[in-house]
């Protein structure tokens, strides 16, 4: 779970003050004005749900031999508290014991706005600003009598806080809390899997309309643009519009060149939203106008990437093992090998849900075995560098059966959008 902004993320926002360009906003709203918002049947995760995943997270603690977890805010607060803050240097935090009720720690100041969404039976204890707020959260796991228990630390929680714990519990054993955080949030619910099947139906509504509107002279910002407009009428909140042309597409995440949409030209585009808090991520590639025999090539061997992929995704194969089945088709068709361009230079896919990013990747030495409720992305892109690169990316959740695709994969370079 990544706290600090991707490049990807970088590259799509440069895209947001187009929207406030007037030429656009004419040539968009007759279209943008049809566009009806699709995720009104969206259902929020519910109070059971959430007690459900304390009782999960307190049976992986048991399990784990660990007293307490600590977390700070973002995904992994929202997942099992409701409470959406950001971080600061004052210290929010959320601490889940084996038994009983979470406890909030925050600014006394804070506490009235942290409880608009605290979503879950819980303690708040406040600290004022001349203390020390791991102290806190000390007393309350004194108070839990868990002070001599391992206590769990969250994987993004800033050092400070850790730190800040240890010096005030010296005695304490803080150990990571992956097994019950990582444990409770990799494996999805069905409530989960219907958000992030709503948020990629949005996404595939977006690319819908807006693959026959891209024209010559547009730049990758102005392309992003529109999606990212399309998206908010259709109901979801973008997270990334990132639109790569010509040699930029050789460059997973692009280049600070200008290129423009021409005749012959790659566009790859790499595209997600939120709705509820649960993500999309859906990249596909065409050519503008006429594509040559290598582009189609390419395209072709790229969607024999992502069919490979998803023959390897079986319940009980690690992880890494859909990585090593990509390479070894590529490195047959006389790319890489390894991580070699021309060739595939990332990993075959990540995993998703709150975060666009999350644990575990479908990447070489990834041990851990696929299990139902898991869910990821399919990238296997192609990049030339010089040239141009091919990514074609869906996601998919498993299944006792095998996997399911939150999207259909795109049929040919011809019908790129599926």
């Amino acid at each position: 779970m990544q706290t600090l902004m991707s490049r990807r993320a970088l590259i799509a926002a440069a895209a947001l003050p187009l929207f406030v360009r007037p030429g656009l906003l004419r040539a968009a709203e007759p279209d943008l004005s049809a566009l009806r918002d699709i995720t009104t049947g969206a259902v929020p995760i519910d109070a059971a749900e959430r007690a459900r995943r304390l009782s999960r997270a307190q049976g992986l603690m048991k399990a784990n031999s660990i007293g307490a977890v600590l977390i700070e805010p973002g995904s992994s607060m929202v997942y099992f508290t409701g409470v959406r803050w950001g971080r600061s240097e004052r210290l929010t935090a959320a601490i889940l014991p084996v038994e009983g009720e979470p406890c909030i720690v925050t600014p006394f100041f804070e506490e009235p706005s942290v409880r608009e969404t605290l979503s879950v039976p819980a303690e708040v204890r406040v600290w004022q600003e001349d203390r020390n707020p791991l102290a806190v959260v000390a007393g309350f796991l004194r108070d839990r009598k868990l002070a001599n228990r391992p206590v769990g630390i969250e994987e993004t929680a800033r050092f400070f806080a850790f730190d800040g714990l240890q010096r005030v519990l010296p005695d304490a054993r803080l150990v990571s809390a992956n097994p019950v955080v990582r444990g409770c949030r990799m494996i999805k619910t069905p409530a989960e899997i219907a958000l992030m099947q709503m948020a990629t139906d949005v996404t595939m509504a977006a690319y819908r309309w807006l693959h026959p509107r891209v024209e010559a002279g547009m730049t990758g910002a102005e392309v992003g643009a529109l999606m990212s407009a399309a998206t908010s009428k259709l109901g979801g909140a973008p997270e990334f519009s990132m639109a790569l042309i010509g040699e930029a597409s050789a460059y997973p995440h692009g280049s600070k060149q200008v290129h423009r949409v021409a005749d012959g030209q790659v566009v790859l585009m790499d595209c997600g939203c939120t709705v509820q808090g649960y993500q999309s991520d859906v990249s596909r590639s065409w050519v503008h106008g006429t594509a040559t025999a290598e582009q189609r090539k390419v395209w072709d061997m790229v969607a024999k990437g992502q069919q490979v992929a998803r023959g390897a995704a079986r319940i009980g194969a690690p992880a890494g093992s859909i990585d090593d089945a990509v390479r070894r088709f590529y490195t047959a068709q006389g790319y890489g090998p390894d991580y070699r361009l021309p060739g595939l230079s990332h990993r075959t896919g990540h995993g998703i849900g709150m975060d666009g990013h999350e644990p575990v990747n479908l990447v070489r030495g990834e041990a851990t075995p696929l299990a139902p409720g898991m869910c990821f992305s399919n990238e296997p892109g192609l990049y030339l560098p010089g040239k141009f690169g091919i990514r074609l990316e869906d996601c998919f959740h498993m299944t006792e059966a095998g996997p399911i695709w939150f999207s259909q994969p795109p049929r040919s370079i011809d019908a790129p959008i599926g």
